[in-house]
């Protein structure tokens, strides 16, 4: 209920179609954070993306949005996700020149929801169909960049 993606699906994307994505997600309108370990960078620990929201609303100020989060589950707990999000949002406001950070959260995931506001996201009140059960909710949070 945390991926728009199933675990399935992903496995079955080749090195190929993986290098796709992520020459995608470059430019200047995103970022990605990738956390790894080791001395050559092989041990793949998180990642976190933050995008320039479109389309933007007029009456707001530049808005990006939390769109990708991942922590390996051996690294769960530990603090990293803390670490990632600080540096996803610092990362929006010095670098994106965003003034607001949006994600979305299925209604269910009282871990996530619990974790996003212990760093400053409040739910607007906005919600939308999960896109992987429209019977479910993802629910709207947003916060200032620090």
């Amino acid at each position: 209920m945390a991926y728009v993606e199933s675990l399935d699906a992903a496995r079955r994307q080749t090195d190929t179609q993986w290098q796709e994505r992520a020459a995608a997600m470059s430019g200047d309108a995103s970022v990605t954070l990738v956390a790894d370990g080791g001395e050559d960078g092989s041990k793949f620990c998180g990642l976190m993306r933050v995008v320039v929201k479109h389309p933007q609303s007029p009456e707001k100020p530049l808005q990006a949005m939390l769109i990708s989060v991942y922590v390996a589950p051996e690294h769960r707990g530990l603090g990293l996700a803390d670490e990632l999000l600080n540096e996803a949002c610092r990362t929006a406001a010095e670098e994106l020149a965003a003034e607001s950070i949006e994600l979305g959260v299925h209604e269910d995931n009282s871990r996530a929801l619990a974790f996003y506001r212990r760093h400053g996201f409040e739910t607007t009140g906005a919600s939308r169909p999960y896109p992987q059960d429209t019977s479910k909710l993802e629910l709207v949070m947003e916060r200032p960049p620090p």
